[in-house]
């Protein structure tokens, strides 16, 4: 795979997360991450009144563009 595919790969996976927190790993393939986004980033919304959900929303989109 060349660098500039994998680094649209890279950005999708990072809109996708961004978007929805854990499609963007599932976009790449890592199942366990994805869960625990989709588990942790909504709990965080609720539970803090989105202060820290927005925070750990933007830390899966990060993680999806690095992984």
């Amino acid at each position: 795979m060349s660098s500039i595919t994998k680094r649209a790969g890279d950005g999708a996976a990072a809109a996708l997360s961004f978007i929805v927190p854990g499609f963007g790993q599932i976009y790449k393939g890592h199942w366990l991450w994805a869960i625990l986004w989709l588990l942790i980033t909504p709990g965080f919304w609720l539970g803090t009144g989105g202060t820290l959900g927005l925070v750990f929303h933007f830390l899966s989109a990060y993680q999806a563009y690095k992984q």
